[in-house]
């Protein structure tokens, strides 16, 4: 795991095409802007697993 030090406005670049600003910081909430191409898709961990589980089962119907 690489962890980055970054002020509001500052980038972090993952590969060539995607990049994540630091928005905002408000006391323990740091707010992140992401930039990325619009085949990319991007959600946060809660919403991504709950995509994930819903593919699950609808494989599981389908077989």
């Amino acid at each position: 795991m690489l962890v980055l030090s970054r002020v509001v406005g500052e980038l972090i670049s993952i590969g060539d095409s995607i990049s994540v600003r630091v928005v905002a910081i408000n006391g323990g909430n740091v707010r992140f802007g992401v930039e990325a191409p619009q085949n990319v898709n991007v959600h946060r961990s809660e919403i991504y697993e709950r995509i994930q589980r819903k593919l699950a089962r609808n494989k599981k119907s389908v077989e």
